[in-house]
C-alpha cells in the first residue's frame, strides 16, 4: 500500500466513525481547534515564518507571501471563523422531503455528508483550518494537500486540530494532511476513487486545471478569480471610485478582487481620472487606447491582460459603449466567478444581473464580499464557478448529499 493510500485508508475509517458523532461533539472539536490555535499561535507564526523566509529566497511575489503569512490577527480571526462555523446549524440529518407513495411505503430524503473530501490547495494556510472545520461540522473526513511554499505552516495547524481532536475522545484521522507534496503524490489522490468522494482544487488556473484533467475523483471546481467591476453611464461616480478602489486594493492577492475595470464612455473621463489620482501610482494599469486618451496606462491593454487573474496591483482597464457591451466582455473573459455593475439606472442593474453568468453578480457593492464568512457559510473551501452540485462559497450545505430512506411492511415488486 503506498503512502496517499494508506492516507485514504485511514481517511475512510475515520469517515465510518465520524457518522456516530453527534451536533454537540461537533461543535465541541471546532470549539476546541478555535482554542488550540490562538493557544499556539507563538509557534504556529515560528513555522509560517520558515515558510516566509524560504518564499523570499525563492523571489515570490508581495502578492504571494500576502497569502502566505500568518499573523497573530490572522489566526484569531480563523479561531474566530471556527467557532463561527460551531455556532451554525447542523445540516445532516435535516429533512428534505418525502411522504407515502402509492405502493404503500414511506420515503425520506435525508441530508447526509459526501464521506471523504480531498482538498487540493496552493499557500494559503487559512484554507487549511477553514476546510477542515467545515468538513467536521458537515460530518466529512478531509485529506488536505496544501503546496509545498507553505508545507511548515500546514503541518503545525494539522498537528494541533488533531491533537484538539484527539483530546475530546474524536478521531484525529478525520483531519489528515498529505505531507508529501511532490507531484506524484498529487497524482495519485486525484485517482483515489476507492478512498476520496470527491476532490476540491483552490489555487490558480495551473492547479485548477491539473486537478479537473487528470483526476479521475469527481471535482468541484472553484474558480480563479478573473472579476470585472462595470461604471455605468448613469453612476455615482464617487460610488464607482470608493467601490473599484476596495475591490481592487484592499486584498489583491484574492479571488474576489478586480482584475479588470469597464467604463462607459460616458463616464469614462471624470472616473478614471479619480480613480487614476486614488491610485497614485500604485495600481499599474493597463488600458486600452480610449484609456489611455484620458490618464497615462503602464501599457496598452491586450487580448491576454483581459484574461488574467492578476493577483496583484495590476488591472486591465477598458472604455465601453454601453451596458451590451460591458456584459458581452463579462461573459467572454470572465471566470463566472464575482462581477459587478455601478448604476443607478434599474433597468441596467437588471439586466446586467441576468444575463451576466456568474456565482455572484452584484449591484453597488464591492467583489470583496463573495466569501462564505460574509455570506452567513462560517467561512467556505472556495468559490465554485461551475453550476452542478455546488456554485459560488462552498460552505456547509455544499459539502453534503442526500440518501433516500424507505420504509416499507412487507411491499414486494411484481
Amino acid at each position: 500500500m503506498s503512502y496517499i493510500e494508506d492516507l485514504g485508508a485511514r481517511a475512510k475509517a475515520a469517515e465510518y466513525a465520524i457518522r456516530n458523532i453527534t451536533t454537540e461533539q461537533k461543535n465541541e472539536a471546532l470549539i476546541a481547534i478555535a482554542e488550540i490555535l490562538v493557544a499556539n499561535k507563538g509557534v504556529i507564526i515560528a513555522e509560517n515564518r520558515k515558510d516566509l523566509e524560504n518564499a523570499e529566497k525563492n523571489g515570490m511575489t508581495k502578492a504571494f507571501i500576502d497569502r502566505l503569512t500568518l499573523t497573530a490577527e490572522r489566526i484569531e480571526k480563523i479561531s474566530s471563523d471556527v467557532l463561527e462555523i460551531a455556532q451554525l446549524a447542523d445540516p445532516i440529518g435535516e429533512i428534505l422531503g418525502g411522504g407515502q407513495v402509492r405502493d404503500g411505503f414511506n420515503i425520506v430524503k435525508k441530508r447526509v455528508p459526501l464521506g471523504v473530501i480531498g482538498v487540493i490547495f496552493e499557500s494559503r494556510p487559512n484554507v487549511t483550518v477553514d476546510a477542515a472545520a467545515l468538513c467536521m461540522k458537515s460530518g466529512n473526513v478531509c485529506i488536505l494537500r496544501g503546496g509545498s511554499d507553505a508545507i511548515n505552516s500546514n503541518k503545525c495547524l494539522v498537528l494541533f486540530m488533531r491533537r484538539a481532536l484527539e483530546n475530546i475522545g474524536i478521531s484525529n484521522d478525520c483531519i489528515l494532511l498529505v505531507e508529501d507534496t511532490s507531484r506524484e503524490v498529487a497524482g495519485e489522490m486525484m485517482k483515489l476513487n476507492e478512498y476520496i468522494d470527491v476532490l476540491i482544487p483552490r489555487g490558480g488556473s495551473g492547479l485548477i486545471k491539473s486537478v479537473v484533467e487528470n483526476s479521475t475523483v469527481p471535482v468541484i471546481q472553484t474558480g480563479e478569480g478573473n472579476c470585472h467591476l462595470y461604471v455605468d453611464e448613469i453612476a455615482d461616480i464617487g460610488m464607482a471610485v470608493s467601490i473599484a478602489d476596495n475591490a481592487k486594493t484592499q486584498r489583491p492577492s484574492v479571488c474576489n478582487s478586480i482584475e479588470t475595470l469597464l467604463v462607459h464612455k460616458n463616464a469614462a473621463p471624470e472616473t478614471l481620472k479619480e480613480l487614476y489620482a486614488v491610485w497614485n501610482g500604485r495600481v499599474a494599469i493597463y488600458g486600452d487606447k480610449a484609456t489611455a486618451d484620458i490618464i497615462p496606462v503602464e501599457r496598452i491593454a491586450t487580448e491576454e491582460d483581459f484574461y488574467t487573474e492578476f493577483n496583484d496591483y495590476i488591472i486591465a482597464v477598458k472604455v465601453v459603449d454601453n451596458v451590451e457591451e460591458a456584459i458581452a466582455h463579462v461573459n467572454k473573459y470572465g471566470t463566472r466567478h464575482s462581477e459587478c455593475i455601478i448604476t443607478q439606472n434599474y433597468e441596467h442593474a437588471r439586466k446586467f444581473q441576468q444575463e451576466v453568468d456568474a456565482a455572484a453578480v452584484y449591484v453597488n457593492a464591492s467583489t470583496r464580499f463573495s466569501d462564505g464568512n460574509v455570506f452567513g457559510l462560517g467561512a467556505e473551501i472556495g468559490i465554485s464557478n461551475q453550476k452542478l452540485h455546488a456554485r459560488g462559497p462552498l460552505g456547509l450545505r455544499e459539502l453534503t448529499s442526500y440518501k433516500y430512506l424507505i420504509y416499507g411492511s412487507g411491499q414486494i415488486r411484481t
